[in-house]
């Protein structure tokens, strides 16, 4: 029997939400959220239900299907919604992804191998031999964000004002502040159409120039590219941080399974595999709406209402993995869905998988006797978007530093 979850429920899951998703899952694999008046929304728990709504195209990403107040406040306050290929549907999801898509292959990603490892190890080595850090602010945060905004072809002097954009931008732009949005929406399109302009009198390798020649092809559109680049920034950004963090946080709080893959490094993708399914780095996909009235998991949900897919729910679902709960490196098969499933898996995984094997492996062989520098109970997890899943911060003792 579906139940009425409180809003608490998708946007602040707290540190253990697995435990009150499965009791959920276990009576019906779809529940209604309770919202403000002007639509209804659904939360899907259930692996097999979310597999079939990703593939389901009556569920629509394009911001035109929302409720029309939902609509135009979405529309007004975050570039990030209009004009990329994460809200939008076949087939401008399609033309969307197209200029982008090559940059992304795993051969291509391949080549910044040299680069992210150099990147990692300039992290590292700016981290104390003896005493605390935060691996968030001084690792997972800045090292996707160096990464992408090089692919880019971003300034580096520049990098600082990404981190504040990104983290206001991936904001639910239905729920956050409509002021704080609105002016990072402006500061970012303000910034980058400059950059576009200077950068296309001088194109050169980077991504950013392929976008522009993809704009001046009339492949995209202004807002389109504009979009488009926000998108890759946040996506290549918080995503991955929130894996290292993640990652780290697991692989200490099961000092077993950390000392198997100290012992064998080979571990190491099955690893971001079993990190990925058990605590990823988004507890529900991004926005989706039902375009006309349908039926998922036996539920009736009307046309215009919301419907999350979660992410975690799918993860430690029983019907799928044996014992979900057990935190297990050498799991297999490990088919999750956090990168996401059909059209919209995430054109970034090839990077994203690249940057946390060289994170972890590299974090395991210098940092030999890494531990937690509080109780685990005091390390805190984001609670202001229901789109991402990560720490507030990861305080950990370095006992010591190995030469790269």
């Amino acid at each position: 029997m579906s139940d009425v979850l409180p809003t608490e429920y998708f946007t602040n899951p707290g540190p253990t939400p697995h435990a009150a998703t499965a009791e959920l899952r276990s009576n019906c694999p779809v529940h209604r959220i309770d919202v403000p008046p002007g639509a209804e929304a659904y939360a899907v728990l259930a692996n097999r239900v979310v597999e079939e709504a990703f593939g389901d195209s009556r569920l629509s990403k394009q911001v035109e299907n929302l409720p029309a107040a939902y609509r135009d406040k979405a529309v007004t306050n975050s570039l990030l919604v209009v004009g990329n290929l994460g809200f939008a549907d076949p087939p401008k999801h399609t033309r969307l992804k197209k200029p982008i898509s090559r940059a992304f292959l795993p051969g291509t990603v391949a080549q910044l191998r040299p680069r992210i490892q150099d990147v990692v190890d300039d992290l590292i080595d700016a981290f104390p031999e003896g005493g605390e850090i935060d691996l968030v602010t001084a690792f997972a945060l800045p090292l996707p964000l160096i990464v992408i905004c090089e692919y880019l072809g971003i300034p580096v002097e520049d990098r600082p004002l990404f981190q504040r954009w990104s983290y206001v931008l991936s904001q639910d732009p239905l729920q956050h502040a409509e002021t704080e949005l609105k002016a990072a929406s402006e500061e970012f399109g303000d910034y980058f159409t400059k950059l576009v302009a200077e950068r296309r009198a001088q194109l050169g390798s980077d991504l950013l120039s392929e976008l522009i020649r993809a704009r001046d092809a009339d492949a995209l559109s202004e807002r389109e590219l504009l979009s488009t680049i926000l998108l890759l920034i946040i996506a290549g950004h918080k995503t991955v941080a929130n894996m290292v963090g993640n990652g780290t946080l697991l692989l200490l709080r099961h000092p077993d399974q950390l000392a198997m893959l100290r012992a064998d490094p080979a571990l190491i993708p099955s690893a971001i595999e079993e990190i990925l399914r058990y605590e990823g780095s988004a507890a529900w996909a991004s926005l989706r709406v039902a375009a006309e009235d349908m039926r998922l998991g036996g539920v009736d949900i009307p046309k215009g209402s919301f419907v999350h897919l979660s992410l975690s729910g799918a993860g430690h679902d029983p019907e799928v993995y044996d014992d979900p709960e057990r935190f297990d490196i050498t799991r297999s098969p490990n088919r999750h869905l956090s990168f996401g499933h059909g059209a919209h898996f995430c054109i970034g995984a090839p990077l994203a998988r690249l940057q946390g094997e060289i994170a972890f492996s590299t974090l395991l062989r210098r940092l030999p006797r890494l531990e937690l520098a509080v109780p685990v109970k005091e390390v805190a997890w984001l609670a202001d978007s229901s789109l991402s899943r990560g720490l507030e911060a990861l305080p950990l003792r370095v006992r010591e530093r190995l030469p790269r």
